[in-house]
């Protein structure tokens, strides 16, 4: 079955997603949402701290981590 963006379940067919989008908007159906067991707050620091780095990095060692990753990824097995 497959996941919405949060993990919930939606029907597969495009019909049935449909209908179940529609019961969603007009409030007959919940939706239930699966805690992951992080803590938020960890998490908005977590996504503070990638922005941070990025901003105190100079424009010259962002293009070398860039071009590290891209050649990482790139290289043949």
């Amino acid at each position: 079955m497959p996941k919405g963006p949060r993990g919930e379940k939606r029907p597969a067919d495009v019909i049935g997603n449909a209908i179940k989008v529609a019961r969603l908007a007009v409030g007959d159906e919940e939706e239930t949402v699966i805690d992951d067991g992080k803590d938020p707050a960890a998490k908005a620091l977590g996504a503070k701290g990638g922005k941070a780095r990025a901003k105190s990095l100079s424009a010259r060692k962002r293009s070398e981590i860039a071009k590290k990753a891209a050649a990482k990824r790139w290289k043949k097995k």
